[in-house]
């Protein structure tokens, strides 16, 4: 036999948990599936990480978010979300990943009549009514596509500055990841060299870290290559392509900070219509975050396709709200 669920809810960060809040309140039963740890994402953030959004703007459930700094920490949030899931005793399967969803087209007197998903997992098998994804985007780094990516001196995650210490590091982007990976490194006494795909430090750097990136630029402590990419890796140095021809330069470890992108054939898979152009954003009816697949809704960073900048959790915890409210309508009587 299959547990059956209202609602199950795919991903357990800030705004799985969100939803999972929001549908308890309303006496909705629901399960959430994490295939990793609680809010995930953000324990693959760097060790040393610092929010850009107060904390304030990161509480959900009306529990409040107390840091000692303005700008809370990644500890203070993994700390935050764990006494969320404790106090509200959230309905969470971790480390169970979601691996296919499919409509039930059961005939009418059928046992699952009636109920629209089947949802198989790493573990197990459930039916539910609503599905709700909140996926985020963290899974899937962009690619270097270049020869050498797959040598375990390259990582696509940085986590702490310890490691390379008095190493030659070599870190790919310029964006607040990036940044601080390659100012933590240098304290920690790396030898850093950052290839930057474009002419400056990424406009989205948090304003008090940017001075100081570029401070260590300009003095030389740290090496800039501008206008630059990485053209192969080696065991023991990395090609960089830059306007004055290829150099050569010795390495011990790549740091490759160049992104991440959600996981759109998880979507498609399921029928999700996605925009046409570069985007990909899923269509969802506004009012209400359902896809063009009936009682299946989108919740969070999920909700702008390749667009991984427009939404964050001050600004999608309202998905929660909008997404079982509507159930919600649905489960009144007429």
């Amino acid at each position: 036999m299959k547990d059956h669920y209202p609602v199950i809810i795919i991903g357990g960060g800030p705004i799985g948990l969100a939803c999972g809040i929001a549908a308890q309140q309303e006496g909705i039963a629901y399960l959430i599936l994490e295939k990793g740890c609680l809010v995930n994402s953000i324990y693959h953030y760097p060790s040393n990480m610092t929010f850009f959004s107060t904390s304030e703007r990161l509480e959900i459930g009306n529990v409040p978010f107390v840091s000692n700094n303005p700008k809370p920490t990644r500890a203070e949030a993994l700390e935050y979300y764990r006494r969320v899931t404790e106090t509200y005793r959230i309905n969470i399967h971790l480390f169970e990943t979601v691996t296919a969803v499919k409509k039930i087209t059961a005939p009418a007197g059928h046992q699952q009549a009636g109920r629209h998903f089947n949802i198989e997992t790493s573990r197990g098998n459930y039916t539910a009514d609503d599905i709700i994804i909140a996926t985020g985007f963290y899974d899937i780094p962009y690619l270097l596509q270049v020869p050498g990516e797959e040598l375990p001196k390259v990582t696509h995650y940085y986590k702490d500055p310890h490691f390379y210490a008095f190493q030659k590091v070599l870190v790919v982007g310029a964006n607040n990841s990036a940044v601080d990976a390659a100012l933590e490194t240098w304290r920690k006494g790396a030898e850093v060299t950052m290839v930057i795909r474009g002419d400056q430090i990424g406009e989205r750097v948090k304003y008090w870290v940017r001075p100081d990136i570029e401070n260590r630029i300009k003095e030389g402590s740290i090496k800039a290559y501008f206008h630059s990419t990485v053209k192969a890796i080696r065991e023991k140095d990395v090609v960089i392509h830059t306007p004055e021809g290829d150099q050569t330069i010795a390495n011990d470890w790549v740091i490759a900070m160049t992104g991440y992108q959600p996981n759109l054939d998880f979507l498609r898979n399921m029928h999700i219509r996605l925009s046409e152009d570069a985007v990909k954003k899923p269509w969802i009816d506004e009012n209400t975050c359902e896809t063009n697949v009936e009682h299946i809704y989108l919740a969070g960073v999920i909700c702008g396709g390749m667009n991984t900048h427009r939404l964050f959790i001050e600004n999608s915890r309202e998905h929660a709200r909008k997404i079982i409210q509507t159930i919600k309508d649905r489960l009144r009587p007429a």
